[in-house]
């Protein structure tokens, strides 16, 4: 019997938890031998680890890979391995017979199938596996490996939109406050899509054969801002969140049904089911396609963030589950938004986004670690195809209601190692330095992309009470913080207004104040001291000079003493 040289350590293990348990199992008693027992089949002995799956030629894809273990009797599995391929909702091939290519035990571990491109037999978003056959059933005997670069298919090819600075900002979608922000001079934008009323009227569209029809009222609003950020050199970035409705219960997790609206605020993806996945596909394909360039009339998105801190299902609810299997179903529907966007627009980036809480508050089945699900997350990509994501990091203060984070470790939440409660910008480095580990680093051996997508200082607590130089002090730290971190790409403040609904408890993150007397309404009335602060926080000539005052605030006497690396300590005094 020939045999195979042991490959990777993943493979094997992969192989061993395949296997885990099923070699001994037995069945119940045969109903026509009273008491009788018997073994199950031997189960199978080779292991074809699949090391690539991408597209060549425009319309094939070539999967390729390395036999390890030993061939399986030959009296139970015949001499062939079979290439199954499995939709993004299927998980196994109980009933399946139609494998889509097959070999001679022997020959080298490669296969050629079609792309399908633009049909109902697209096979863009599929996944493979390896089988054997056993004269009644086939057993898996692979990983799974999904299309590793659907970028090469992107007719929108143009470079990732650079900004000129990490200044970024939760615009109020007015035109004031838009020409605002320009005064300002932000460079990132956050623009949030809500993925649940993009389907409605006015609009129709067809991937794969198959029409949907859109919401035009809601993607003519999404337009107008898009646009016009664009037409300002600002790098969107466009978080997609799934709230409830009641006319698109496909968009949801099988099982879900309408939380509380004080408990739940938006839920996961769901590509676990047909219907799901063909919706969600559809979708992100349209509106990669709509803003796919500096040239498109409806503006260009260069980031894209699928959900908002999924390590709590209060944002990215799909019920109790364990995290094993909650990654796993984020996984599926994040590979979906991934393959549809990089197709369309080939260097656009994508990210998933976590709050501060690293290894704080999780209960396993509605709350998780930060850090757990970065490395569950990984993980997974890894093991079925590797995908250049992101993270977008939340690095709140603590509590939100208290702006003075560098007093921080005070909570005892805070240390400076990866054994830390809350990682937030008073020791950022900690993420920064965890994502430099080999295991976390890209497909190129590159430290992926993570940006601050959302964080505020209050100018009004609890202790303090108005605080409006304690807020300023606290942005231009953070700021400083961030924009002297290499591995930082955007800073993006959470407010430009304050939100009457956050400043009655206390979280008056905006650099404007509000008309507290319109509570379902924010209306900006006059800029805070915070406002002229993050103007300046990056003008060469006026940066420290606009920053002195939170010195003595912070208790420091040069910011270089605080910040490794301080951008501008040439120009400290």
């Amino acid at each position: 019997m020939k045999k195979y040289p042991i490959g990777r350590a993943a493979a094997v293990l992969a192989l061993a938890a395949f296997l885990t348990g099923m070699s001994s199992r037995i069945v119940s008693a045969n109903p026509d031998t009273e008491g009788a027992w018997q073994q199950e089949k031997p189960q199978p002995t080779e292991f074809a680890h699949i090391t690539s799956c991408a597209i060549e030629g425009g319309s094939q894809i070539a999967i390729r890979g390395q036999m390890e273990g030993t061939w399986s009797d030959p009296a139970v599995y015949d001499n062939y391995l079979y290439l199954f391929e499995l939709q993004p909702y299927q998980d196994n091939l109980e009933g399946r017979t139609d494998y889509c290519a097959w070999i001679t035990k022997g020959d080298p571990l490669s296969f050629d199938v079609p792309l399908n491109l633009g049909t109902e037999q697209n096979r863009l978003y599929s996944r493979f596996v390896v089988a054997v056959f056993d004269g009644q059933g086939y057993t898996q005997v692979s990983n799974t490996a999904y299309v590793t670069n659907p970028e090469v298919l992107a007719k929108h090819t143009e470079p990732y939109r650079n900004a000129q600075n990490k200044k970024g900002l939760l615009i109020q979608n007015t035109d004031s406050m838009v020409s605002d922000a320009f005064d300002l001079g932000v460079n990132h934008v956050i623009v949030n899509i809500p993925f649940h009323h993009i389907l409605g009227q006015g609009i129709d569209y067809t991937y794969d054969g198959k029409s949907y029809s859109f919401n035009k009222e809601v993607l003519e609003n999404l337009d107008y801002t898009i646009r016009r950020m664009s037409e300002k050199s600002m790098t969107v970035t466009a978080i997609i969140l799934n709230g409830w409705n009641d006319g698109t219960p496909q968009l949801v997790y099988p099982g879900v049904t309408k939380q509380p609206e004080d408990q739940v605020f938006y839920y996961g993806f769901n590509a676990s089911t047909k219907e799901g996945y063909e919706t969600i596909k559809a979708i992100a394909s349209f509106l990669a396609e709509r803003y796919s360039s500096l040239s498109s009339p409806y503006g260009k998105v260069s980031n894209w963030i699928i959900g908002n801190e999924i390590n709590n299902q209060q944002w990215n609810y799909v019920g109790p589950m364990d995290i094993d299997r909650y990654i796993q179903e984020y996984e599926r529907a994040f590979r979906v938004f991934y393959t549809a966007i990089r197709s369309t627009n080939q260097n656009d980036r994508l990210f998933f986004s976590t709050d501060y809480n690293w290894i704080h508050e999780a209960n396993g089945t509605t709350k998780y670690n930060a850090k757990d699900i970065i490395d569950k997350f990984a993980d997974k990509t890894g093991a079925g195809g590797s995908m250049d994501w992101g993270l977008a990091y939340h690095p709140y203060a603590i509590p939100l209601t208290e702006p003075e984070f560098w007093d921080d470790d005070q909570t005892g939440l805070i240390k400076y190692d990866v054994s830390s409660p809350v990682v937030n910008l008073k020791n950022l480095n900690v993420l920064t330095d965890y994502m430099q580990s080999g295991l976390l680093r890209d497909r190129n051996g590159q430290v992926r992309h993570i940006i601050l997508s959302e964080q505020g200082f209050t100018s009004v607590s609890p202790t303090h009470g108005e605080n409006n130089d304690l807020q300023a002090a606290a942005i231009a730290y953070a700021y400083y913080i961030a924009d002297s971190n290499p591995y930082i790409d955007a800073f993006i403040m959470s407010r430009q207004v304050d939100a009457p609904s956050e400043a009655a408890a206390s979280m008056n993150f905006g650099l404007w104040r509000c008309d507290m007397n319109k509570p379902n309404d924010i209306v900006p009335t006059m800029r805070k001291k915070s406002w002229s602060v993050y103007k300046y926080i990056d003008d060469r000539k006026r940066t420290l000079e606009t920053t002195e005052f939170a010195k003595s605030i912070i208790g420091i006497e040069k910011w270089s003493d605080v910040i490794p690396g301080f951008k501008w300590r040439s120009q400290e005094q």
